[in-house]
């Protein structure tokens, strides 16, 4: 997928959002776009970006091979409800700022399905729907926060035998999972292990290395410590973490391995929760080939071993990608009898003669949300309603413009469903300059470095055109960049991507730092 430069102003975005809102015209001309790669690779094939009809005659540059046409961007009501187009295909059709697609995408539903239950294996990745309310005291009773010796009163001590200790050998103690009944009196101690109760009387624990034991003539141990052992030393008392019924984490929190690791601890099996959104991901073209090397013109899926472990990191609960090639009729069935949450396609967004997207959902009588955004990579994306609570996102076929939709539209539709609240704005110096593209946004991939200047900076990748992955697949974020682009040492905005931050520092960069002269393969 390829686009086109132009040099015609973009327009002010507040006019753009606020024509959007208010539903009034602002026109302007865009380029062209194809949507024909599904996988890393391909020739592109159909026109622009994803605006339907033969293109007009006249107004390309010789060579160029892209038009030029126009286009109305007109939109309904910005919080995506009751206000969308039927999905039809116009020449006058909806082109969406990049922040408004993001926020209709955000608000396309209402929030999330009703909470319901889970049990700690399978909870993890989603959201707590009530608050985590402590069922006991943390800990449970006094327990002892070292290894050594429980003891009563001031020292010297006399070293006892645990009441259950009958064996010849040394004692072992109270150990953890395991207690006394009897008392310790004054003047005496027991061995005691990290976790064991404290028996009653014990006043502090003198850790074994601060202490040492005696044989005394007539068979008896006594205790020595160095120095006084303050009261409570070392012991860790009944609801020192938490008391029962006290609120230990909010509603709408993340669950992740912690939080089941403190649910465990506070008494829990299972938690109140909201579902994982389910998801359904069809893969469309018949020049994608599932395994081995591309060949007979033929190209490999990205797409497919890409989104459905992406879209679990998202929290979304999703199957394996169904296959569907160039074929309308399975499309149609395929979106006719899903109940999935959402369905994703890659490919087919345009108006190529296999692109079976649009005509599909007009078929089905869906609303377009969101037909084209002014990005690059990836403006041909789109968000449809198949029913009140059942949307589709198109996504490119060029797997980093897949990735840009993935980001814009995919990513805030998932969120609200799931009741995860949206990442807090993030912003790191551009570690070099980036152009920009005339009138859209642009998401260009970039990892983390430390720079002497300015610390912690984003290195903007090499290999960032729309059907290349390699970028990505080093990168730790996306930048938003601006019509215009960006300087060196300009603070962007950052999409970080849903697996561990910073994991490419240390990387050699010279294969991959990035390069504004190094072809790209476009930027649609």
């Amino acid at each position: 997928m390829t686009d086109g430069e132009h040099g015609d102003p973009f327009g002010d975005e507040f006019a753009d959002a606020l024509a959007l809102v208010n539903g009034t015209a602002s026109t302007r001309g865009r380029s062209g776009s194809t949507d024909r790669p599904g996988a890393s690779g391909g020739a592109p094939a159909g026109h622009a970006a994803g605006c339907a009809g033969p293109p007009p005659t006249g107004g390309a540059a010789a060579g160029s091979g892209h038009v030029e046409e126009e286009y109305s961007a007109t939109c309904g009501d910005a919080r995506g409800a009751g206000s969308a187009r039927p999905a039809t295909r116009s020449s006058g059709h909806t082109v969406t700022p990049w922040r408004t697609a993001r926020d209709l995408a955000e608000r396309a539903v209402p929030g999330p399905v009703g909470p319901g239950t889970a049990e700690l294996a399978d909870a993890l990745g989603r959201t707590l729907a009530a608050p985590l309310k402590a069922l006991t005291d943390l800990p449970s009773f006094d327990t002892s926060a070292m290894d050594g010796w429980a003891v009563a009163g001031p020292g010297p001590w006399r070293v006892d035998r645990a009441a259950d200790d009958t064996g010849p050998g040394p004692d072992a103690g109270i150990l953890a999972g395991h207690a006394t009944t009897a008392v310790l009196p004054d003047g005496h101690a027991l061995p005691i292990a990290t976790g064991a109760r404290i028996p009653t009387g014990a006043t502090a624990v003198l850790r074994s290395e601060h202490g040492e034991v005696l044989e005394l003539p007539d068979g008896r141990a006594r205790l020595y410590a160095p120095r006084p052992v303050p009261p409570g030393q070392d012991i860790r008392p009944r609801g020192q973490e938490c008391r029962c019924g006290d609120q230990l984490l909010p509603a709408g929190t993340l669950v992740t391995p912690a939080v089941l690791g403190l649910a465990a601890a506070a008494g829990y099996d299972e938690l109140a929760v909201h579902p994982r959104p389910r998801v359904e991901v069809l893969v469309l073209g018949d020049e994608l080939l599932r395994d081995g090397l591309p060949e007979g013109g033929r190209i490999r899926d990205a797409l497919g071993p890409m989104l459905v472990p992406w879209l679990r990191a998202l929290g979304a609960e999703a199957a394996p990608p169904r296959h569907l090639g160039d074929d309308a009729e399975a499309l149609h069935e395929a979106l006719a009898g899903s109940t999935a949450d959402l369905v994703i396609t890659t490919g087919g967004t345009a108006s190529g003669p296999v692109d079976h997207v649009h005509p599909t959902l007009q078929r089905l009588g869906a609303e377009l949300l969101v037909d084209g955004v002014a990005v690059r990579p990836g403006h041909p994306m789109l968000l449809a309603r198949l029913a009140p609570r059942r949307h589709l996102v198109g996504l490119p076929g060029n797997p980093l413009a897949a990735v840009s939709g993935l980001l814009t539209l995919a990513e805030p539709l998932l969120r609200t469903l799931a009741a995860r609240h949206p990442a807090a704005p993030y912003r790191v110096p551009l570690a070099a300059a980036v152009p920009g593209h005339p009138r859209d946004t642009r998401l260009v991939p970039v990892a983390y470095r430390d720079d002497d200047r300015h610390g912690l900076v984003a290195g903007p990748l090499h290999f960032h055109g729309p059907a290349m992955l390699r970028g990505i697949a080093a990168a730790d974020a996306m930048a938003v960049i601006p019509s215009g682009g960006a300087e060196r040492g300009t603070e962007v905005e950052l999409l970080e991507l849903p697996w561990p931050t910073g994991w490419s520092a240390g990387w050699p960069t010279p294969d991959t730092c990035y390069d504004p002269a190094a072809p790209t393969g476009g930027t649609a």
